[in-house]
């Protein structure tokens, strides 16, 4: 198991939501660590940087729309295996197929499909990096390196 970073935003449905807090207390709960945290509104420049990838894509501007709609909660977040074991705790993108358990199966709406290429805006809750490569990226682009903090949670010295 090594130890990684990787990039989690609570999108804008979530923060309208008011789920920030029961989002952050999922990682937290599986022995996850937020090293860093901040609310800010990105603007269609940052959200264009951010789903760069995407930009050849039909749904492009619709991803942008939804992100910069309103204020996001940006973390970065540190554990073993922290990349794989965020995925799993968020779910696969669609709610409609999201099992119980994960963000998206228990608190994403039923009946909002994530269905980016057939018109909808994705209403699915949170973004979590889904690779080292995008993990370090994401995080350099949301997080200044002093915004990175370094500390040991109290379970961290009952850990052999």
């Amino acid at each position: 198991m090594a130890i990684e970073k990787t990039f989690v935003a609570v999108k804008p449905d979530g923060v309208r939501r008011g789920l920030i807090g029961e989002i952050i207390k999922r990682f937290e709960q599986r022995g996850l660590k937020i090293v860093g945290m901040k609310m800010l509104w990105a603007d269609e420049e940052f959200a264009s940087e951010h789903y760069f990838e995407h930009k050849e894509k039909p749904f492009f501007g619709r991803l942008k729309e939804h992100i910069t709609s309103g204020p996001v909660v940006a973390m970065a977040v540190e554990g073993a295996d922290s990349i794989s074991v965020t995925r799993k705790i968020v779910g696969p993108t669609g709610g409609d197929v999201a099992p119980l358990g994960t963000i998206r199966g228990d608190l994403g709406h039923m009946g909002i499909k994530h269905a980016c290429e057939k018109g909808k805006i994705c209403l699915n809750l949170v973004h979590a990096s889904d690779c080292k490569e995008n993990a370090e990226r994401e995080i350099k682009l949301w997080f200044k390196p002093e915004e990175l903090h370094t500390y040991k949670r109290a379970d961290e010295d009952e850990v052999m």
